[in-house]
């Protein structure tokens, strides 16, 4: 296979794998303890009021969205700074080096769009509060 065409496919494999691999495995985690739960109510099992609380501490903990896609937008953004500064040092003037500059605009739209993301999410929490 042609390299200008399999790093590219490899780049994004991994890009995808890093990011869904981790959140398939966590909702999976999360479903079978909620099908765990509803098994045990569907027999009339008394359910430890500590799992209860685990439980919904976890969704509590979810709900504070805002600050993880914040969280993301500043790596993201400092990534994609970093390949632009990587472009600055190889030299944007060399065709062999312009390259560098895609997973750069790649990682800052990302990051931009978890930037927006975490504002409209604090601009709706303000309004509903």
């Amino acid at each position: 296979m042609n390299p200008e065409i399999f790093v590219p496919f490899v780049f994004f494999g991994f890009l995808a794998a890093v990011i869904l691999v981790p959140t398939m495995l966590k909702e999976r985690t999360k479903r079978s303890a909620h099908d765990l739960v509803s098994q045990a109510l569907a027999r009339g099992q008394n359910l430890d009021p500590e799992l209860v609380q685990q439980l919904t501490q976890n969704m509590l903990d979810e709900g504070n969205r805002a600050r993880k896609s914040l969280g993301n937008a500043v790596i993201l953004l400092s990534l994609a700074a970093a390949f632009v500064g990587l472009g600055f040092v190889f030299g944007f003037q060399d065709e062999d080096h312009r390259g560098i500059l895609v997973p750069a605009v790649i990682l800052g739209a990302v990051g931009l769009a978890y930037a927006l993301l975490a504002i409209i999410d604090y601009a709706s929490r303000k309004r509903a509060a």
